[in-house]
């Protein structure tokens, strides 16, 4: 019954197919006859309707053959061989069907693994337990023995309702819900979902927690730190749902070579008719020419190229960037967070005025907090380090790429370059800097204090990703960035990029994309300054491991690992997939090529080239479905495998 509702045309057809054989068996052919060819003729009707809509679009397709094969067959009386292909053409959308599902298996698995609740943690005495002494039934929490759990001290709940410094209980083999910081002395954790690494991770007191991780044997217990919208698995899960839900590229792939396919169908099946003298040899033809491996072929792989790209930590968000990513010519780059590891280390302080070293930097992260630079959080860890308090301001405004201006207690700080301190004082002293090094100035109430001095190196996989990519045919690549000239050339030399764009605004990353002539054109970044330049590129990929959402939204692409050989990874997956996408394509008009040949030869009656064209179909399917495995890897590259289920969704 459940397949009947799923394919209500493949269930009547196979009806009226053993109606009309139970009427010829019983000497009732005139009825049978008859019968087969309303049923026939309807489904072609219906058939040509959609077909009228899609010419009336500009959309020409190659269903006009499936029609003509169904009419042509009852004209000249092969009825049994026009409900044949009205099967043929019904089971081949529901094998289609079940290839999708089986192309997209990886992006709906990691859906199927969102948590929806959490065991949270009662306040029963007035105050937060100590971490690693709570007890929770006959589990054991971190490294301690668990006695008897009183009831009333946890609660399930749903996890949109947990809020931020909750403490959960996540038990042995559960997903953590939300991310957070580890409580228990220690636990183990499953992060393959997540970062594609298959070896569980050791976590100790104070580690962060990703929601997305699978807890080993231990039941841990965890302080919330992001609500559920915010946590990374959510974030990604809602990248893959778009995914899972985005449809074929707009124009069918197939349809390229819907009108010479078209064409040579009708002329094989005429010379066929001039030369044996009989219609027969007409419907014949256009029975093995009927259009399902074309139709099939292209979905099928491109859904499988999602999954692959899934699987390996890339999220793409619609099946038609592939097709634009196997042809990609030149990739643009943003440097701090993407070439670099976004990630700079405090070098030394250097200061100006009455003002100290720790108060230098005091007066910086607290301004600072109020900006989503990639380099505010380095200057708020220098603080923390040194156990420095922030203060809060009554007042901030971020100038993007330029810094941050915030009031405290009536005196303004200001944050950021150079040039941007100096609008908001006296003269800046810009710091002399080494190479890879660069200089955050700060200036209080109108006069220049300090720079803090930072150094970000570049990524241990950027050059042997920039290789591969040259490799896979991208001949030119270009760093746009807003640092000076200076220290983006020192990391542009180290990477081997030749092309160096400094000191850019949001705007010129914009245009230098835009004037780029050889194109298509992919540009990779990570801030949330990337967010326009990634929405105007051919291709945007954003780093989405510790990446803004602005970026993440505006991004075809989506990088949820802190790894930038993921780019070549999704050109190299995007190759694939249009390359198994055409070869099944060029499959299917192959065969049915030489079947329309044997055809107008004589040597396919219609019934047995109905049934022919069924194999047709597969064979396609098959092949199409390749686009799920990696390929051949060039020198260097390496593959890793996964076993079974929990690790399908992405394996990196």
């Amino acid at each position: 019954m459940k397949f009947v509702l799923r394919y209500p045309l493949v269930a009547g057809t196979l009806l009226a197919l053993l109606a009309v054989l139970a009427l010829v068996a019983a000497g009732q052919e005139g009825i049978a006859r008859v019968a087969a060819s309303a049923y026939a003729l309807a489904v072609a009707a219906y058939l040509a309707i959609g077909m009228a809509r899609r010419l009336a679009s500009g959309q020409f397709g190659i269903d006009i053959l499936a029609v003509t094969a169904i009419v042509s067959t009852v004209l000249v009386g092969e009825y049994i061989a026009s409900m044949i292909i009205v099967l043929m053409l019904a089971g081949g959308t529901a094998l289609e069907d079940y290839a999708a599902g089986r192309a997209k298996g990886e992006l709906t698995a990691l859906l199927e693994r969102v948590p929806q609740t959490a065991h949270r943690e009662r306040d029963v005495s007035g105050t937060t337990p100590a971490a690693g002494t709570h007890t929770a039934g006959t589990y054991t929490v971190g490294t301690h023995t668990a006695g008897t759990q009183k009831d009333g001290q946890h609660e399930d709940v749903a996890a949109t309702d947990v809020e931020i410094g909750d403490i959960l209980l996540v038990k042995p083999g559960e997903v953590v819900p939300l991310d957070g910081v580890l409580l228990s002395g220690s636990g183990t954790f499953d992060e393959s979902s997540l970062t594609g690494e298959s070896l569980p991770v050791e976590r100790t007191a104070g580690d962060g927690l990703m929601s997305g991780s699978l807890n080993g044997e231990t039941a841990v217990r965890m302080r919330v730190t992001a609500r559920v919208e915010d946590s990374q698995y959510s974030r990604i899960v809602a990248l893959v749902k778009e995914a899972a839900e985005s449809k074929a590229p707009m124009v069918r792939l197939a349809d390229r070579y819907a009108v010479p396919f078209t064409a040579l169908a009708y002329v094989l099946g005429a010379v066929g008719w001039i030369i044996s003298g009989s219609p027969e040899r007409f419907a014949e033809v256009l029975v093995v020419a009927t259009p399902c491996p074309l139709l099939i072929a292209a979905p099928v792989a491109f859904l499988g190229g999602m999954s692959r790209a899934a699987r390996s930590g890339v999220i793409v968000k619609y099946a038609g960037v592939l097709e634009q990513l196997s042809r990609i010519k030149t990739a643009a780059f943003d440097k701090t967070g993407t070439l670099t590891y976004g990630r700079p280390s405090l070098v030394r302080i250097r200061t100006a005025g009455p003002l100290s070293e720790d108060e230098v930097l005091q007066l910086a992260a607290s301004a600072e907090q109020y900006s989503s630079h990639v380099l505010a959080a380095s200057v708020m860890d220098a603080a923390r380090s040194r156990a420095l308090p922030f203060a809060s301001a009554t007042e901030a405004t971020e100038f993007a790429t330029h810094g941050v201006r915030a009031r405290f207690d009536g005196r303004d700080v200001v944050v950021g370059k150079p040039g941007f301190v100096a609008e908001w004082g006296s003269a800046v002293a810009e710091a002399d800097l080494a190479s890879g090094e660069l200089a955050i100035y700060v200036g209080e109430g109108g006069e220049f204090v300090g720079s803090l001095v930072m150094s970000d190196p570049i990524r241990k996989e950027t050059r042997r990703t920039l290789g591969e990519l040259k490799a896979l045919g991208v001949g030119r690549t270009v760093m746009l960035t807003g640092d000076a000239l200076a220290t983006a050339r020192h990391i542009a030399e180290e990477a081997g990029i030749t092309d160096v764009r400094a000191e850019c605004l949001p705007p010129d990353k914009v245009e230098a994309v835009k004037s780029l002539p050889d194109r298509p054109v992919m540009m990779v970044g990570d801030g949330v300054n990337d967010a326009p330049v990634l929405a105007v590129a051919d291709v945007g990929i954003a780093m989405g491991a510790r990446g803004s959402t602005a970026a993440g939204e505006s991004a075809d692409v989506v990088i949820i690992l802190d790894d930038l050989s993921k780019v070549a990874t999704a050109v190299r997956v995007g190759r694939r997939t249009v390359q198994v996408a055409l070869q099944s394509i060029w499959i299917g008009i192959g065969l049915s090529v030489a079947l329309m040949l044997a055809a107008a030869a004589g040597y396919v009656p219609a019934v047995a080239g109905a049934l022919t064209q069924e194999l047709v179909d597969l064979a396609t399917i098959l092949n199409a479905l390749r686009a799920l495995s990696p390929g051949h890897h060039g020198p260097g590259s390496m593959v890793r495998v996964g076993d079974g289920a929990r690790r399908a969704p992405l394996l990196g």
